[in-house]
Order: C-alpha cells, then structure tokens, then sequence
C-alpha cells in the first residue's frame, strides 16, 4: 500500500467514525425540546450525556493500554490532531445538509411549541452538539493525560472543564475568535451576520450556549460560503480548543509536578509551608499558579508527612516574624527549606525585587554556624 492508498484509508476510517457519531448526536438531538434549545438548557444535558460514560471508561490507564512509553506532549499532540481531522469531516458532512431557511428559522425558534422541534433547527443542533461534545472530550483527554485530576460530577471541576475546553471571555471575544478564523475575503460577511437579526433568540440563551450557537450559525447563514467555511470553522476552533486544553492543563501538571518534588524532598515540612506561603504573600497579589501550588503543597504534606496546620490555615496576614521565629527553632540544616523557598518564587515567572529580598533574609536566617 503506497502512501495515497493509506491516506485515503485513513481518510475513510475517520469518516466511519464521524458517521457513526453522528448517529448517536441524531438520537440526543431528537430528544431536545424547542424549550431546550431557546433556553440553553441543551448545553446542559450535552454535558452530562457527553461526559458521564465517557470518563467511565477513559482514564490514565486507556490512554497507557494505546500508547505505552509515549510521553504525554507526544500523545496530546495526536489527540488533538485527531480531534481537527474529526471536526473538519462533520463540518463538510453537516453543511451539506443546511439550507439558506436554516438562519431564519432559528429566528423563529420562540414561537415554536416547546414539543416541536423545527427539522431546519435539528440539523444545526446535531453540528453544534457533535463539535461540543468533541471538544469537551477533548479537553478532558488532555486533563487525564497530563494527570490533572478532573471529577466531572463535581460542578467546580465541570465548570473548569467548560471554561478550559470553549475559552469563552465574552461575546466580544468569540467575535473577534471567529473572524480571524475565516478567510479574508468573507470577513466583512461575517461581521455584518454577527450584528444581522438571526441571532436575536439567541441572546437569551447562557453565555456557553449563546458562543455556541453564534459560531456555528454564522456557517450557514452566509451565502455561497457553506461547506467550506464549516470545514475551516469546525477544525480551526477545535484546534483552538485543544492548544488551550495543552497549555492549561501541561501548566497545571507542571505545578503539581513541583509540589510533589518539594514535598518528597521536605525535611521540614511544616516549616516549609509557612515559608512557600510567606515567598507568596510577599507580593500585593496572588498569582494563579502560586495559589495553585499552595493547595497542592499542603494536599502533598498532609497525605506524605501527616502534618496539617490549623494556624496557617486560619491566617490571615502572615508576619515576617513569625516564620523567622520558627526558622530559629528549627535545628540542623535547612538547605530543604531555602531550596524550596527559591522553586515557589519562580512558579510564575521571574523573581522579582520583592520575592528577591524576602530571599536573601531568608538565606541569612537560615545559615547554621
């Protein structure tokens, strides 16, 4: 089999996949209410449909079974990769089947009984729904892969998995993510679409369903564009979506990664704690990743060395003198404790004049004779 041979192969077995994807969409779609589309609450049940079975079976060890001794960066690159080729073949698929009533007839969707769902209407959805689904699991293979623990039963970590998987800001900013996306020449199309009256129910629904809903009418509303612009609009946001997963989530790893070192190196880990959240606090705001590490620092020295600190987690404002205090009646060597005090200045970039001197104190203090 030459190269040709196997692209198309390849090209075929995507589609089956596709296909049979679709099928399953179909099913979810049919059961959608008018009521449930105008109010946004399809997103919700997608949600749950999308993921609930879905986590069941992938996990650290599916990905292993598939991909033995790969490292992650490799096998996220792929996924992601994938993810595109999928999302690009539904686009071509479902495009195909759109009509130029399709824009209008979402217009209309409020007067519509809340049993009825307008066919025009249900061959949007089963395109919004595929490419929400893909891209949610998507953003969580990347989470499991990089061993970023997600429990998608628990509203905070579904709602971390929403916002890392649609990067939504605001309606501004999906905007602007749309129309660098499309191609030059229908630009000035897309922008009018966004300001035109067909996307007038689609102000009421939630900030997800709305983003959702906007992008994926703005490929059929558009005249003599159709296929094409589903095809580039479906594989660019997937990717999107992906990249943004890969840099959120390898991120997050990376913390949890430096957690876990200074936890299984501590000597003191008690002391320690107080000394990462003196480095942190020494600056006016709290970064995300220093935050981040905190909370895992004391998970890691709670499960590791037992130790859980009442004190320090009903501080408010930490004293410098405090923690000096407890450097002092700490014996031996306390290399552990400035190692570990010079790792969490860095955690969100570089050290800066205040995290400096509160290091070099700390240097001083903890020099043994």
């Amino acid at each position: 089999m030459d190269a040709t041979d196997a692209d198309e192969a390849d090209d075929t077995a995507d589609r089956k996949v596709v296909e049979r994807e679709q099928v399953e969409i179909k099913d979810f779609v049919r059961a959608l209410s008018a009521d449930d589309i105008k109010s946004g609450n399809w997103f919700t049940k997608l949600a749950t449909h999308a993921m609930n079975s879905y986590t069941e079976k992938v996990d650290w060890q599916y990905f292993q079974d598939r991909y033995a001794g790969v490292p992650a960066d490799a096998i996220v690159d792929q996924r992601i990769k994938m993810a595109a080729r999928y999302a690009a073949l539904e686009g071509g698929l479902s495009a195909g089947a759109y009509t130029a009533t399709v824009a209008a007839t979402i217009g209309s969707l409020g007067g519509a009984s809340p049993a009825t769902v307008p066919a025009a209407v249900a061959t949007m959805m089963v395109d919004v729904a595929f490419i929400t689904q893909l891209q949610l699991r998507l953003a969580y293979d990347v989470s499991v892969l990089y061993r970023v623990p997600l429990d998608v039963h628990d509203p905070e970590d579904l709602w971390k998995l929403i916002r890392v998987a649609f990067t939504i800001k605001s309606g501004e900013a999906a905007n602007k993510t749309v129309v660098k996306a499309v191609p030059a020449l229908v630009r000035p199309l897309v922008k009018r679409f966004y300001s035109g009256s067909a996307l007038t129910a689609g102000r009421a629904l939630p900030v997800v369903g709305k983003h959702l809903l906007q992008r994926n009418v703005i490929k059929i509303g558009i005249p003599l564009v159709g296929v094409p612009l589903a095809v580039l609009l479906n594989r660019y946001t997937t990717l999107l979506a992906g990249r943004h997963a890969r840099a959120v989530f390898r991120n997050e790893a990376r913390v949890i990664e430096l957690a876990e070192g200074l936890s299984k190196r501590s000597l003191h880990p008690q002391l320690m704690l107080w000394v990462a959240w003196l480095v942190i606090r020494v600056n006016s705001k709290i970064a995300d990743d220093e935050a981040l590490l905190m909370r895992h620092l004391v998970r890691l020295v709670r499960e590791r060395h037992e130790v859980v600190d009442e004190q320090l987690a009903n501080l408010v404002d930490i004293e410098h003198v405090e923690v000096w205090q407890r450097i002092e009646a700490e014996p031996g060597d306390l290399g552990d404790v400035i190692d570990a005090a010079e790792r969490v200045a860095t955690v969100d970039g570089d050290v800066n004049s205040h995290e400096k001197a509160v290091l070099a104190e700390l240097r001083e203090r903890c020099r043994r004779s």
